[in-house]
């Protein structure tokens, strides 16, 4: 609906003969028919016209109060994967599930293995895999906040489908199971201790290696979730990688403090972008030519997407070196065909409406 003041912008421009400004478009179409979706999640996905050889499949998990739609316009990944002729596999959550529309990172029916959220987005990656012949071996995940929190829950709870995540203002997996406890994760409160952290990863699958590579990126003035998480997420995977304490490489990129651990061949396993005084969003450098500003999307002179794509091998040729097995087989999607996401427990939504208008996070 537009305003008054709108609608005399907008006459003031047509009596002048300048064209209306372009609106943001849409790109994403609707996935269906993914699988029996015990998360009552719904999806989008992006296909470029070309597809290139060996076609990856990225998926970008929003975070709270986001919808795919917007994320990507505030990103630019289907800009990215137009150019570069990969996919794109949005998971959507919905009100039903959690009112803030936030992944529920922090329950622990969605986030093991073969479970509730995480099996529903491992469903549709089956499904985009099978239905578009794309490159098992070249799955990666990224997210934002409660997304960046859901993108590790499904490096941890499927470690043999991905061949690497990037974490951005997300947690650690598996720190809470409580809304309450996921509030007190997000302060940089009761963070478990090293040994806890890296026994929670290697227990939530039966995953014995290789492992995915991991970037995480997080800003020094967040206060949404504190900057202890992005350390935290470091030290949980630094074991399954057996990568040194102190990194390899510290440097500077794009303005920002890079940290770089590699393993026993001085390969990159795990890089940690600290962003100067950057709040609670995602980095992005407008002029780059991906994403634009916008709430939570924050133009800071370095764009995580394309940092990501390249260290992804996207932006060029498949990066030499370690190849990852195929996929573990995709799971069926004939189970219980869902073109629209089902109702969740009544007890589970309830539990989460109360908590998040106990913190004013909901009216």
């Amino acid at each position: 609906m537009r305003t008054v003041p709108d609608t005399l912008a907008r006459i003031t421009r047509l009596k002048s003969g300048k064209a209306e400004p372009a609106q943001p478009r849409n790109r994403l179409s609707a996935l269906t028919n993914f699988g029996s979706n015990p998360g009552a999640l719904k999806a989008k996905c992006y296909l470029p016209k070309s597809l290139a050889k060996k076609p990856a499949l990225v998926v970008v998990l929003h975070g709270c109060t986001q919808i795919p739609a917007d994320y990507d316009a505030g990103s630019g990944w289907s800009k990215m994967a137009e150019e570069h002729g990969f996919a794109l596999l949005y998971p959507q959550q919905v009100r039903d599930n959690n009112g803030n529309l936030c992944f529920n990172w922090f329950l622990l029916d969605d986030i093991g293995r073969d479970k509730g959220e995480a099996l529903s987005i491992r469903q549709m990656i089956g499904t985009m895999v099978s239905r578009h012949k794309l490159a098992s071996e070249r799955i990666y995940v990224t997210g934002l906040s409660a997304g960046g929190a859901m993108a590790n829950v499904l490096l941890a709870t499927y470690p043999d489908v991905f061949a690497g995540g990037a974490i951005i203002a997300g947690l650690p997996y598996g720190t809470a199971s409580t809304v309450s406890g996921a509030f007190e994760r997000m302060r940089g409160h009761s963070i478990p201790k090293t040994r806890e952290l890296r026994a929670g990863l290697r227990a939530a699958s039966p995953h014995t290696g290789p492992w995915p590579t991991l970037s995480v990126w997080h800003g020094t003035g967040d206060s949404t979730v504190a900057e202890a998480n992005a350390r935290a997420i470091v030290e949980q995977w630094r074991g399954v990688h057996d990568v040194d304490s102190a990194p390899a490489v510290t440097e500077t990129v794009d303005g920002q403090t890079r940290k770089v651990w590699r393993d026993a061949d001085g390969r990159d396993r795990i890089a940690l972008y600290s962003i100067h005084d950057m709040g609670h969003g995602l980095p992005l450098n407008v002029a780059s030519g991906y994403g634009k500003s916008g709430p939570y999307m924050l133009d800071v002179g370095i764009s995580s997407t394309v940092h990501i794509a390249q260290s992804w091998g996207l932006t060029r040729k498949l990066a030499s070196g370690r190849r990852r097995k195929a996929a573990a087989k995709p799971i069926s999607a004939r189970v219980m065909p869902a073109d629209r996401a089902s109702p969740r427990d009544d007890k589970i939504r309830k539990v989460i409406d109360y908590a998040l208008r106990a913190a004013g996070l909901k009216r």
